[in-house]
């Protein structure tokens, strides 16, 4: 959960979102869950720090120091086997800044403290990261990252909110599905066919109603830090509840107030995320190059980094923060990395 890059549906025009879809509509006819979804999540997080008990949901970082200490050893580990070249820090949606600020306090213990580089597109956030990680850097894409060295790249609930296409199967054919609107109630219809020469071939042939989901965005960015990280060198963990598909499935939601809400209504209002295919994103990065490791379960990438051992030594008063962060989150959340052919395999992996 992040922010989103900027798709507004009618720039320049006044009026709230649902105004400015629901006339965008009107005007060209209904158009794709893609772009629906990035304009509403542009708003959202443009407009609104929604961390915490006061917003609407909760990140890892946010639960527990455990967690972002955890990954700035792992960091630090990784860099001393590097042979401690000089490096950067990247977060990609950083939220708060909870995570970098943890994991930087962290790892300053073993020696580690590079200059660190945020991805984040929301004035509001921006706000919150400085108050925890002062001496930031900050960019809109990661097309602007430094060139000039080796990368350490940290996405936490960072790619479930980019935008998705979703394929539905009726009548014997695959379509787009689209986003029409009457009176500002928004609502999914089949919009125009697609070939099937697009559909995984185990698919082609799935029950009416079917869905699979896509996330051109997604892909487009694991392009461009496995392409930074093996012309470079560094490495990328990737964090985030998901899957390995392709698959068949619905996951499209909304949140609000720590509960589930309608996707479709209030656009701009609830945070709208997706599951993440991580099957497609290691292949983007063994495509481009790099060598992966995972994905593995949350809950055991945290076991192997030891963070029963920092529980324990933090005492009884983390032990549903553990719980949460292992048990509860363990299995749903995926941990991939991808990492520079010469680089060593980050440890915690299987």
């Amino acid at each position: 959960m992040t922010a989103a890059p900027s798709a507004d549906p009618a720039p320049g025009a006044d009026g709230p979102l649902p105004e400015r879809l629901a006339r965008a509509i009107a005007l060209g006819g209904p158009i794709p869950v893609s772009q629906y979804m990035a304009a509403a999540n542009a708003h959202y997080y443009a407009t609104r720090d929604p961390l915490g008990a006061a917003g609407d949901f909760t990140t890892a970082p946010e639960i527990s120091q455990m967690f972002g200490e955890l990954i700035g050893l792992w960091a630090a580990d990784l860099w001393d086997r590097a042979g401690r070249p000089d490096v950067r820090w990247v977060e990609l949606g950083p939220g708060r800044g909870t995570l970098t600020a943890d994991a930087m306090r962290a790892a300053a213990k073993a020696g580690f403290a590079p200059p660190v580089h945020f991805v984040e597109t929301s004035p509001v956030l921006r706000a919150e990261q400085a108050k925890r990680v002062p001496g930031a850097t900050w960019h809109d894409d990661v097309e602007d990252l430094p060139t000039d060295r080796p990368l350490i790249v940290v996405t936490n609930e960072f790619f479930d909110a980019l935008p998705i296409r979703q394929l539905v199967r009726r009548a014997g054919s695959w379509h787009e599905r689209f986003v029409a609107c009457q009176d500002t109630l928004f609502l999914p219809i089949p919009g125009k066919q697609v070939p099937d020469a697009i559909i995984p071939p185990h698919l082609v042939d799935a029950p009416a109603g079917s869905i699979i989901e896509t996330s051109p965005a997604s892909v487009g960015i694991m392009r461009v830090l496995a392409a930074r990280i093996v012309a470079q060198g560094g490495a990328a963990l990737l964090i985030d509840y998901g899957y390995e598909g392709p698959a068949i499935g619905d996951t499209l939601q909304a949140v609000r107030g720590h509960a589930f809400a309608n996707p479709f209504e209030a656009p701009g209002e609830r945070d709208l995320t997706a599951h993440v295919d991580f099957a497609t994103l290691g292949a983007v990065g063994l495509a481009s190059g790099a060598r992966i490791a995972g994905p593995d379960r949350q809950g055991e990438f945290l076991r192997t980094l030891g963070i029963d051992a920092r529980a324990a030594a933090l005492g009884p008063k983390v032990a549903a923060d553990r719980d949460r962060l292992v048990d509860a989150m363990g299995t749903l959340f995926k941990v991939l990395a991808i990492h520079h052919p010469d680089w060593p395999r980050p440890a915690g992996f299987a």
